[in-house]
């Protein structure tokens, strides 16, 4: 049964991702066709072509391997100097300026010269290459958001989950009482496991990070009410001074930091609660944001993931995966021993966060991805708008295809990176708990 749940997990995934892509994919073409660019063919994945239908000017249809996807515009670059779109140049690196500029030609026919992407406005043409990747922050949000609300995200609560039994500093990194140690002020006013605290120093208390604050800001002795058992009960307890892990604005924990501030000595249930539209909010800009600094630290995190891959090291819990193993990571969640909608609701969070990376990656301003054609876009506007500004003739469009030496390096550095992520998936995956 397992086996079959970890397959049934990563088939879902791969149906996640494939409609990802499509969804992607949807946000060209739809804006392409919107002003008014033939558009030859929309394709989901790479490689030998699955099944394909033609309806009207564009051909639909999927490939074998579900690694992105594409579609084909007519006219992607401009004309080299001499108008034509055939020469051919001895240098290798102008041989990938024109070859990049046939191809933009291949399916030119009668009556596509005022069809041509080249042709468009440049903020016309930055709206059709941003719709892809915003297509994917749509969904992301939109998926991230149903999570939260519908689903619940696991959070620490008001209800007791243990009892401490003695004062420690957090600096001692020991649950081991030392001789001598005074008992927690929870352990001495009668606190239990399981009891929910509802008030703390006569203030009402609905959510931990307001009853974290309020135990860490306050000293002495303050009245506690609890639900036990459906009766609710008063506590007295002598809140001590200790020195504790320090919290940061959102209430997360900041390893290695401490702070002194008041001590009642238990730590939190978790359960799964649904967040607010502000909760909701909130959380979802902390991912965004954690996920730009994943982005950028990608380089850094390079030897670490080569040593997983080839030098049997540990592989990190947050280090980064590719397709193979976040499929492997969807399996493993199908096959978990937890309620189903849990299992669903991790699997929609994954599909959500492959999403947002599809979008970040694809912002960057580098050929060929998406945010490279935004760049050339906005510098042809720039040099347009500054030529009229100055009374000079007009540059005339931006050859992005004299930029496809850069977009090769790129590829390439982006093809062993997958590849190196492939390996450290297949021998050294990550593993979830």
């Amino acid at each position: 049964m397992t086996e079959l749940m970890t397959v049934l997990g990563i088939v879902v995934f791969f149906l996640g991702l494939l409609f990802s892509i499509a969804w992607h994919e949807l946000g060209h073409l739809s804006t392409a066709k919107l002003f008014g660019i033939r558009v030859p063919q929309y394709m989901v994945g790479f490689g030998p072509t699955i099944w394909s239908r033609r309806r009207g000017e564009t051909e639909y249809g999927i490939k074998a391997l579900p690694l992105g996807g594409y579609i084909r515009m007519i006219g992607m670059f401009p004309p080299g100097d001499d108008g034509k779109v055939t020469a051919r140049s001895t240098s290798p690196w102008r041989g990938m300026i024109e070859d990049a500029r046939s191809a933009a030609y291949e399916e030119l026919q009668p009556g596509d010269e005022g069809r041509m992407f080249y042709t468009r406005k440049p903020w016309k043409r930055v709206i059709v290459m941003l719709a892809g990747p915003f297509m994917n922050l749509i969904l992301a949000v939109a998926l991230f958001a149903g999570v939260l609300m519908g689903f619940g995200v696991s959070t620490p609560t008001t209800t007791v989950g243990s009892v401490g039994d003695c004062v420690v500093p957090a600096s001692a990194n020991s649950d081991t009482c030392p001789k001598g140690a005074k008992d927690t002020p929870a352990e001495t006013a009668g606190l239990r496991a399981g009891d929910k605290i509802i008030s703390f120093d006569g203030r009402p208390m609905q959510d931990w990070g307001a009853l974290q604050r309020a135990i860490r800001d306050s000293s002495g002795t303050v009245a506690i009410g609890v639900e036990r058992g459906g009766k609710e009960v008063t506590l007295t307890a002598d809140v001590v001074r200790n020195e504790v892990t320090r919290i940061d604005g959102d209430g997360d924990y900041v390893p290695g930091e401490t702070e002194k501030a008041g001590f009642l000595g238990f730590t939190p249930a978790s359960g799964i609660v649904k967040q607010s539209p502000s909760q909701t909010a909130d959380r979802m800009g902390d991912i965004v944001v954690d996920g730009v600094e994943r982005l950028i630290e990608i380089p850094s995190r390079v030897p670490a993931l080569w040593g997983a891959a080839f030098q049997g090291e540990e592989r990190e819990a947050d280090s980064p995966m590719g397709v193979v193993g976040a499929a492997r990571v969807g399996g493993d969640v199908f096959a978990l021993d937890a309620p189903p909608e849990q299992r669903v609701a991790f699997m929609l969070f994954l599909v959500a966060g492959f999403n947002l990376s599809l979008f970040l990656f694809n912002m960057l301003p580098l050929l060929p991805l998406d945010g490279g054609h935004v760049a050339g876009a906005l510098w042809e506007s720039i040099r347009r708008h500054a030529a009229r500004v100055f009374r000079r003739p007009d540059p005339g469009p931006f050859d992005v295809a004299r930029l496809m030496p850069v977009a090769y390096v790129v590829a390439g550095v982006f093809i062993c990176f997958t590849l190196l992520v492939l390996v450290a998936d297949l021998f050294n995956p990550v593993r979830i708990n």
